[in-house]
């Protein structure tokens, strides 16, 4: 029996031995492929800042057209008002213009884009506070298409859709 007791603690010696290097090298790995991941994940926010920004101004450019629209649509229903309540009028106008308008999903945008490059800042756990940001940011680039009424802000949403479903993979990844 003694032989086997020297045999078990030379083996659980050995292993001992060999767990600390490997610990270590497991740990340098998983730090190098965190600033790896960190990086990849910080140019896709980045990348949706851009895309952002340039949907501000494609939406800026657009107003007078949007606004030209609904004055000649105005014309048409004034035109054929015949019986229908002001009242229900105006709210159906006030509604129109603000389905057209995509100034909030714009701001909610740019605010998702600092809290998520804050969040790549912050020590610990940060993979399901990004995966969360990652439905709000899908959510507002799903209204900025369909409120869009434009082919260059359609094209821009769907350019922010795609790099957002890129990112969310990427997101997966992180703990």
């Amino acid at each position: 029996e003694t032989g086997a007791e020297d045999d078990s603690g030379a083996l659980m010696a050995a292993l001992l031995a060999d767990f600390e290097p490997l610990v270590a090298d497991f740990s340098k790995m998983r730090a190098s492929e965190g600033a790896a991941l960190q990086s990849v994940i910080s140019g896709q926010i980045d990348h949706i800042g851009e895309l952002t920004k340039r949907a501000k101004v494609v939406a800026e450019d657009r107003k007078p057209k949007v606004a030209e629209q609904l004055r000649a649509n105005l014309a048409l229903v004034l035109e054929n008002m015949q019986g229908v309540d002001e009242s229900r009028l105006a709210q159906e106008l006030a509604l129109l213009a603000v389905k057209a308008d995509v100034t909030e999903e714009i701001d909610r945008l740019m605010a998702h884009v600092d809290a998520a490059n804050e969040l790549l800042k912050t020590k610990g756990s940060i993979g399901r506070k990004l995966d969360f940001l990652m439905q709000e940011f899908m959510r507002e680039a799903n209204t900025l298409c369909s409120k869009s009424q434009s082919v260059d802000l359609t094209s821009l949403g769907l350019d922010l859709k795609a790099t957002i479903d890129q990112m969310r993979e990427q997101v997966q990844n992180v703990e």
